[in-house]
């Protein structure tokens, strides 16, 4: 996945949301208007399918962005590029609150199905095919696209939304780690059949699509090993989230955003040992908030801002 910054040109902001569109996007944009020539009479009507694609597309990643902030995640960017989009959610860390942040972009396409599917066949039966036949193949090739692209993302293959579907049903009764384990192996087992169609079919496209797959499930499977071996770890009963009521994990695992070296902020009254810098506030590992660290004391009632010393390493 391309980074956001880098070779990317920021559209438009929307509901405070930034939109980015990688520059490949323009490259691929050029040699799929010149595929498509063939499906029309002039090059208008493949360049106006090549955008109902990226609109289609930027409404699905808006899907999981509104879904997000619903249940009180937060989302402040979207990239577009040659593969799909990107949104970059980050929900509350529950299975539920993560499922519908996951669920919310095929439901877009869910949603374009009857309304592209009732003007197809009004304006098939108002003859289109004779009397504007460009009209007609395009919103043809409009419904196959939205679709396609729901069929496609609904397949149990991680990372695309069905892989994370199933991921979050899986939470609910394995855990947040084992669960993201089980879903990132069957991604393997699933790209590498795609990757094997890709060299069947000679589909750049494919093997592409396959290739991107495989590398987020071994980022995937690198997660959840770390999760795993965090989880195994004794806690320390004396402390617990003032947000979500998670013991902390002992050890260093915090890090210090001055020095970098890492330590155990519990053992230490979150004073580095090493800089001897004092930080206000402790982040939690499993729901990513950030209090004072006396307020992390069990029966502690004081009441401060959140602020800034990093997360147990993953």
């Amino acid at each position: 996945m391309p980074g956001f910054r880098q070779g990317s040109i920021r559209l438009a902001r929307v509901a405070g949301i930034d939109v980015f569109l990688h520059w490949t996007w323009f490259l691929v944009a050029v040699i799929e208007i010149g595929y498509l020539s063939g499906r029309y009479t002039t090059p208008f009507w493949s360049a106006l399918e090549y955008l109902a694609l990226f609109l289609i597309v930027l409404l699905h990643e808006f899907g999981h962005a509104l879904a997000c902030r619903q249940v009180g995640g937060t989302v402040d960017r979207i990239m577009l590029w040659p593969l799909g989009g990107v949104a970059y959610v980050n929900p509350p860390p529950r299975p539920g609150a993560t499922l519908w942040s996951l669920a919310a972009g095929p439901l877009v396409n869910v949603a374009l199905l009857p309304l592209l599917g009732a003007v197809f066949v009004v304006v098939r039966g108002a003859g289109w095919a004779q009397s504007l036949p460009n009209a007609y193949h395009w919103l043809g090739w409009v419904l196959a696209i939205n679709t396609g692209l729901l069929v496609f993302n609904l397949l149990p293959i991680y990372p695309l939304d069905g892989g994370q579907i199933l991921r979050s049903l899986l939470w609910f009764v394995m855990g947040r780690a084992r669960s993201l384990m089980v879903a990132t192996v069957l991604g393997v087992v699933g790209a590498a059949l795609l990757l094997y169609v890709g060299l069947r079919r000679a589909s750049t496209w494919t093997l592409l699509i396959a290739g991107y797959m495989l590398l987020n499930c071994w980022g995937g499977l690198q997660s959840a090993r770390a999760m795993i071996r965090l989880e195994k770890l004794p806690r320390r009963e004396e402390f617990a989230c003032p947000n979500c009521g998670a013991h902390p994990p002992a050890g260093a695992l915090w890090k210090c955003a001055q020095c970098g070296q890492t330590f155990d902020t519990f053992e230490t009254g979150a004073v580095c040992p090493y800089c001897g810098s004092q930080f206000p506030n402790t982040m939690c590992g499993e729901c990513g908030q950030a209090h004072p660290i006396d307020e992390w004391v069990i029966g502690a009632s004081a009441s401060h801002q959140a602020g800034s010393l990093s997360s147990p390493a993953t």
